[in-house]
């Protein structure tokens, strides 16, 4: 019988950034978002940028020469403990911005050191 081919899973985002943003990137995603920096292969590590994990959520952030950040893309994150999780990002300086359109969630908005754009959302129990 043959196997059935298709979409498993989201495997990572990749987010741009900037050229040399690489140390404000690592701060803001290990200490503010409380994620681990993970080893990029060496031909990949050469390039420039930083990836980061979360269980299983990873984050790519790849150098872009003329980089301008998108002001609508972004990658939805999901988290619990939402207040507590903004509380966090608050207390590292980053500007959360609450948004109660989407029914049957909490969820807000930030940006990243670079200008990236990140939803963090919780769905109401």
């Amino acid at each position: 019988m043959p196997v059935s081919a298709g979409l498993a899973a989201v495997d990572h985002v990749q987010l741009a950034a900037p050229p040399g943003s690489e140390d404000a990137l690592r701060a803001f995603y290990t200490d503010a978002l409380g994620m681990t920096e993970i080893p990029k292969p060496p031909v990949l590590a050469a390039r420039g940028g930083c990836w980061f994990a979360s269980g299983p959520i990873q984050l790519h952030l790849g150098v872009e020469e003329d980089f301008h950040p998108a002001k609508k893309a972004h990658p939805g994150l999901r988290v619990t403990g939402i207040a507590e999780y903004a509380a966090r990002l608050e207390a590292h300086g980053v500007e959360v911005t609450w948004d109660d359109d989407l029914p049957g969630h909490r969820r807000f908005y930030a940006q990243d050191p670079v200008g990236n754009r990140l939803e963090f959302l919780e769905p109401d129990v």
